[in-house]
């Protein structure tokens, strides 16, 4: 029977625009990985795409990791929200929460947990209104990062964040197969079509 396949998946801007994706490849992924493995009682199962087949039909290989993951892990910058595929990814575990009850007045424990990566100021109203982990006096993308001093804190900042997600995935709702899961095509208005005149 089909149940969760991943713990988190990581939903980012993974190209374009920013340096979200350069930073999350070589330094949060990582540290997420290994500080997540030292609270779980199992290996942490982490969606990142980046290593698809070659002949894997990206869209379905996107939507069914999503279907099949506990929890969103959302790298936000002002790129993220210009997204399709990540405003779909957000609007996709969005709708499960309401459909589960959760980040609601009854149940504040959301599966959406943000990560601010750069600004919060150009933001969507909507996504002010979730409490969000700032880390971006510790986002630097490039390699040699690694051997600054400010690293450590980055290390510092993903070992709370490992500790907050360990405990939501306790908590998190049974898998359903009737799980929406949004492309962006589905979040574009539809233009009304005018009907043809007949001459």
């Amino acid at each position: 029977m089909p149940d969760y396949e991943y713990d988190i998946f990581l939903s980012y801007r993974r190209s374009g625009a920013g340096s979200a994706g350069e930073w999350v490849r070589n330094h949060f992924h990582p540290l997420l990985r290994d500080c997540l493995a030292d609270e779980l009682a199992t290996p942490p199962r982490i969606f990142l795409d980046v290593e698809q087949e070659t002949g894997t039909y990206w869209p379905a290989r996107l939507e069914r990791a999503l279907r099949h993951s506990r929890l969103l892990v959302a790298v936000w910058s002002p790129p993220y929200f210009q997204s399709p595929w990540c405003l779909a990814e957000l609007t996709t575990m969005s709708a499960r929460e309401q459909v589960a009850g959760r980040a609601s007045r009854h149940d504040d424990r959301g599966l959406i947990y943000p990560v601010v990566f750069a600004d919060g100021r150009h933001f969507p109203k909507q996504a002010l209104l979730r409490q969000a982990v700032n880390l971006h006096h510790v986002t630097v993308g490039r390699l040699t990062y690694q051997d600054s001093p400010e690293f450590l804190e980055l290390h510092r900042q993903v070992q709370k964040v490992a500790q907050e997600l360990a405990e939501l995935l306790d908590h998190v709702p049974a898998w359903q197969a009737n799980w929406l899961v949004f492309r962006p095509k589905d979040l574009v208005p539809q233009r009304p079509t005018l009907p043809r005149l007949e001459l």
